[in-house]
């Protein structure tokens, strides 16, 4: 039954990229063009962060692009960093991608970027600063899949020579922290944080719009046109007296052609929308042609 997928056969033509390799892609292109411009041609160097950095003041112009596009740009100075947010989004992403769904997971980066942006702008609504960087959006990510996979240990090799084993969750208590203290006690007051730029306000907005997603709008039924109708006979139709239930009603997959074409249905929303968009008795489905086949 799998196997008759097309895209479970060998010479089945895979998309090339998904929707994570254009995202990292242009994170590194973008760099390079701003990395470019700044050290050879300063004057339109400036020109493009003003035009993609976020600001108070290009909010009020109405650059409203800019803040999504603020995350595309980074500290020309910082390249470690940048390879930093990309091995994050890498790595997360490619876990996060199958749960979400291409459209889900851009449009989750997107708004925890939005998110972040906005917060960060109130904080500063009367300050002429810059603001740009992959920050908000990578840890906003980040914390999604600690909401997902709070004890999953992950281990990976600190500076190429520690090894280093943690549980998602641990991590991003650490980062709330770390991101309220400095918001509270240094964005606040003006004050130069010593966890680098005050952009704690960006983070926090970015977590909290993870969290949010994930406590309220993961499970939820996106569009009207998945949501179940409810059909009811009028009230004048209906027995007077009578405390009998009406009976209920379900699709009949008990044959294997039904269970097949369900199966295929299933499968055909797995590959465009992803597996956290499966409703319990979808799932249940799956389980029940895994069992069928396994008992071949």
């Amino acid at each position: 039954m799998l196997q008759d997928r097309p895209y479970m056969r060998d010479s089945y033509d895979r998309p090339r990229a998904n929707v994570l390799t254009w995202l990292v892609s242009t994170i590194v292109a973008v760099y390079l063009v701003q990395s470019i411009l700044v050290h050879f041609f300063p004057a339109t160097g400036y020109w493009f962060e003003t035009a993609l950095g976020l600001s108070a003041y290009s909010l009020k112009s109405g650059h409203i692009w800019t803040l999504v596009t603020y995350g595309f740009l980074h500290d020309t100075g910082l390249p470690l960093q940048v390879v930093g947010y990309l091995l994050i989004i890498y790595f997360v992403g490619r876990d996060m991608l199958p749960i979400l769904g291409a459209r889900r997971f851009i449009g989750f980066y997107a708004s925890a970027l939005a998110v972040g942006g906005l917060c960060w702008t109130a904080v500063h609504w009367r300050h002429p600063e810059l603001l740009f960087g992959a920050s908000a959006g990578v840890w906003g990510l980040f914390i999604l899949f600690a909401c997902f996979y709070p004890n999953r240990e992950v281990s990976f090799l600190f500076f190429f020579v520690l090894p280093v084993t943690f549980k998602p969750k641990h991590l991003a208590y650490l980062v709330v922290a770390i991101d309220l203290f400095g918001f509270v006690f240094y964005e606040l007051v003006g004050a130069a944080s010593p966890f680098g730029l005050a952009t704690h306000s960006a983070r926090l907005g970015a977590m909290a719009t993870a969290w949010i997603y994930f406590r309220y709008l993961h499970d939820a039924k996106w569009g009207f046109s998945r949501a179940t109708a409810e059909i009811e006979l009028p009230r004048w139709m209906k027995q007077r007296g009578s405390s009998k239930p009406a009976p209920a009603f379900s699709v009949n997959i008990g044959g294997r052609g039904h269970l097949r074409a369900e199966v295929d249905r299933i499968l055909d929303k797995i590959n465009s929308d992803g597996f956290g968009s499966l409703s319990a008795e979808e799932k249940k489905i799956l389980d029940d042609a895994r069992d069928l086949i396994g008992r071949r």
